[in-house]
């Protein structure tokens, strides 16, 4: 089966990172190009991870390109507290021997499905702003592309910023309501921290696994997320770090990973209580839905994805 061509948007943290490694080197994904915006950390910032993540996989020869430096409407918020200061766990990384290339972050989200109509797959990994910057200058975009995948939302109304929101959402909430209202659920899949909370948590055994590959690629991934272990630990409670992202690429790469999904009619909160929250309508007469949210994943198919993908000697 031929590579999945895609275009990623992303704020490039730890599990960024990890799933940048998923695309560009386990043979499923052909990017063509990488968009960055600000996130987990600041959109130069993400840029750098980005350049640093395509290196460590061996493709230098991917553009990035630099998008919005802010949400729509609030200030940044990043998440030093979960990826680091460096959104990479603070391992003081070197700096990458590539440098983005010319031309924004959003022109590029127009311009190569125009290029390739109805090719490429969009895979969000971040807060939405370039994605809703994009939908306003050309509300047809979605239909551009073959099919948009986001890492985004809790389905269950679980959150990790905020008692009922994700991070991406709550970022941007202005962003991800435009993104809903553009949408169809034929066309976009939404791919919640409830699956990453659910089936993507590397446990102690796993991240063991990891340190014992030691391979390049594995070496890099356990490093850059020792800062969302403790935060894991500390804030989620769960068994080890999760890896949303990762877990996000994976559905995109192979959406036969998906277990169980739902089509719904989802709106975003952006009323300060509730910030970022899904209003996910259910009942028999709400509007027809938007979105198809992925509920649960292989685990096992996802790890194993992982594990080949970092085992191996980066090309």
């Amino acid at each position: 089966m031929p590579a999945l061509p895609l275009i990623i948007d992303t704020d490039t943290g730890s599990d960024d990172a990890v799933a940048l490694l998923l695309a560009a080197a386990s043979g499923l994904g052909d990017i063509r190009a990488v968009t960055t915006v600000a996130g987990n950390v600041p959109v130069a910032v993400a840029a750098r991870n980005a350049l640093i993540s395509l290196e460590t996989a061996g493709r230098t020869d991917i553009p990035v390109h630099l998008g919005c430096d802010g949400p729509m409407l609030r200030e940044a918020s990043g998440a030093p507290e979960v990826h680091g200061a460096d959104g990479m766990g603070d391992t003081g990384l070197p700096d990458p021997s590539t440098a983005p290339r010319d031309g924004h972050a959003v022109e590029a989200l127009l311009s190569y499905p125009r290029r390739h109509p109805g090719e490429l797959t969009l895979v969000t990994l971040a807060p939405l702003t370039n994605i809703a910057a994009a939908l306003l200058l050309d509300p047809e975009l979605f239909t551009r592309y073959r099919h948009v995948y986001c890492m985004a939302g809790a389905a269950d109304l679980v959150g990790n910023v905020s008692p009922t929101a994700e991070f991406n959402v709550w970022a941007d909430p202005e962003a991800a309501r435009i993104v809903t209202r553009a949408a169809s659920a034929d066309k976009v899949t939404w791919i919640g921290w409830d699956v990453s909370r659910k089936d993507a948590v590397m446990t102690p055994v796993d991240q063991q696994r990891l340190v014992e590959l030691g391979t390049p690629m594995a070496t890099f991934t356990h490093r850059i997320n020792r800062t969302v272990a403790d935060f894991a630990r500390n804030v989620t409670g769960l068994a080890g770090y999760d890896l949303p992202d990762p877990i996000a690429m994976a559905v995109a790469l192979d959406p036969a990973l998906i277990t169980e999904q739902e089509q719904a009619h989802v709106q975003i909160s952006v009323a300060d209580e509730t910030r970022g929250q899904l209003i996910i309508d259910r009942r028999v007469s709400a509007p027809a839905p938007n979105l198809t949210l992925v509920r649960r994943v292989a685990e096992a198919g996802f790890k194993k994805l992982l594990f080949d993908t970092v085992a191996a000697p980066a090309s």
